[in-house]
C-alpha cells in the first residue's frame, strides 16, 4: 500500500466551504438580525454547487460524476454489506456516499433557488425582486424551511456514514478530506492537486465576499436597504414636530382617517388643524396606507388587522404584538429606547418607513 492524493484540493475546498455555508445559514436562519449573513451564505450555497457540477464533470478522476453513479439499490446493498462488516473498501465515494453526495447537492439547490423565491416575495430584494407577492413568498418559506431540514438530516447520515466507513476500514476519512491523501494499491492512480483552480475558487469566492459586504454602510450596517417610500413635507412637518413621522404604510387606511378625525383629542393633545391641512395629510395618507403592501411590514400588518377592527396605535396591530412579545422587560427599560414608540432605537431604517428585517439592531 501507498499513500497518494485522491481529492483534489479544489473538490477538498468546495467540500470545507459547502459545509461551512450550510452550518452558517442554519444558525442565521431564525435572526433578523443576521438576515443579511444568511441570505449571504445561501447565494454562495448556490454558487458553490454551480462550481461543483462543472468540477463534476472536469474534475479529476475521483472528484467526476462519472466515477460514483450508483443507483439507489447499490447504496443500499453497500450500506446492508457496512453494517454487517462485509463492504468493500472504495478508494473513491462507495455507493452509499455517493448517494448522500447527490442528495445534499440536490437539496442544496433547492433550499437555495427556494431562498431565492422566499427574498423575492417575503423581502422584496434580491434576485427574484417583484417576481411573486408577499403571500406566495411566505408559503414559500415555509417549503424552504422543510427543505433545510431534510438537507440537515442528510448531513447527520453523512456524517454517521463516514464514521462507520471510518470505523470499518480503520482509516480516518475526515483527515483524507483535508489532506486528500488516502491508502491505495502501488498500481493505483493518483491525481492532481489543480492548485490553480483552487485557487481560482478562493479568489471567486472571496470576490463575492467583499462585493456583497460593501454595502454594509458605516452607520446602518445593513446589507439590504429597503425601497424609497412615497414622501410629504407636510406629513413630515406636523407629525414630526412631537414624536417620530410614523409613515401611513404601518397601519390601514381606516386608522388614519380616525386619528385625523379625532385631531382635536389626539392622545390627550389638540393638534389645531385646520381643514385644508387635514385634507392633505389625508390625501397622503390613504393611497400609501398598509393595504398598498408597499413593504413587508405593511403587508403583514395589514394582514394582522381584523377588517372590523381601526387600530389607532401601530403597537396595538397583531402583528406588531406577535413580533414583539418576545422582547424582554429589560431592553424596553434601556437608556436607548425607554418607549415603544421609540423605533429608530432598534430599527436602522425606522425613518424612511422600511423596518426591514434586516435593519434589526436590538441595543446592547
Amino acid at each position: 500500500m501507498k499513500s497518494i492524493l485522491v481529492w483534489d484540493l479544489p473538490l477538498r475546498l468546495f467540500h470545507w466551504l459547502f459545509a461551512a455555508s450550510f452550518v452558517g445559514a442554519w444558525l442565521t436562519a431564525e435572526s433578523d438580525e443576521w438576515l443579511s449573513l444568511h441570505t449571504f451564505l445561501g447565494y454562495l450555497m448556490l454558487g458553490l454547487i454551480a462550481f461543483r457540477l462543472v468540477w463534476g464533470l472536469a474534475g479529476s478522476r475521483y472528484a467526476r460524476f462519472s466515477s460514483f453513479l450508483y443507483g439507489p439499490r447499490a447504496g443500499l446493498d453497500y450500506l446492508r454489506q457496512t453494517l454487517s462488516g462485509t463492504a468493500k473498501r472504495h478508494l473513491g465515494h462507495n455507493p452509499a456516499g455517493s448517494q448522500a453526495i447527490f442528495l445534499l447537492l440536490g437539496l442544496g439547490l433547492l433550499v437555495g433557488l427556494s431562498g431565492l423565491f422566499v427574498q423575492g416575495g417575503e423581502e422584496q430584494r434580491g434576485a427574484a425582486a417583484g417576481v411573486i407577492g408577499y403571500a406566495l413568498g411566505k408559503a414559500i418559506k415555509e417549503g424552504h424551511e422543510v427543505l433545510a431540514e431534510l438537507m440537515l438530516l442528510v448531513v447527520f447520515a453523512h456524517l454517521a456514514g463516514v464514521a462507520l466507513e471510518s470505523w470499518l476500514h480503520r482509516e480516518n476519512l475526515p483527515r483524507a478530506m483535508v489532506n486528500g491523501r488516502k491508502e491505495a494499491e502501488p498500481d493505483a492512480p493518483a491525481v492532481r492537486s489543480h492548485t490553480l483552480v483552487a485557487v481560482l475558487l478562493l479568489l471567486a469566492v472571496a470576490a463575492f465576499t467583499a462585493w456583497w459586504f460593501q454595502y454594509r454602510g458605516s452607520e446602518t450596517g445593513v446589507a439590504f436597504i429597503g425601497k424609497k417610500l412615497p414622501e410629504s413635507a407636510l406629513w413630515q412637518e406636523e407629525c414630526g414636530s412631537c414624536h417620530q413621522a410614523f409613515h401611513p404604510s404601518l397601519l390601514p387606511a381606516r386608522s388614519w382617517k380616525s386619528l385625523l378625525a379625532q385631531q382635536d383629542r389626539h392622545f390627550g393633545d389638540d393638534l389645531g388643524l385646520d381643514a385644508a391641512t387635514l385634507a392633505q395629510l389625508l390625501a397622503f395618507a390613504e393611497p400609501n396606507a398598509a393595504e398598498q403592501g408597499e413593504t413587508e411590514a405593511a403587508w403583514k400588518i395589514n394582514r394582522s388587522v381584523p377588517a372590523n377592527a381601526t387600530p389607532l396605535r401601530i403597537t396595538e396591530t397583531p402583528y406588531w404584538i406577535k413580533k414583539h412579545h418576545e422582547i424582554a422587560a429589560a431592553d424596553w427599560n434601556k437608556a436607548t429606547v425607554k418607549s415603544k414608540a421609540n423605533c429608530p432605537a432598534c430599527h436602522l431604517d425606522a425613518e424612511a418607513g422600511g423596518y426591514e428585517d434586516a435593519a434589526i439592531r436590538i441595543p446592547g
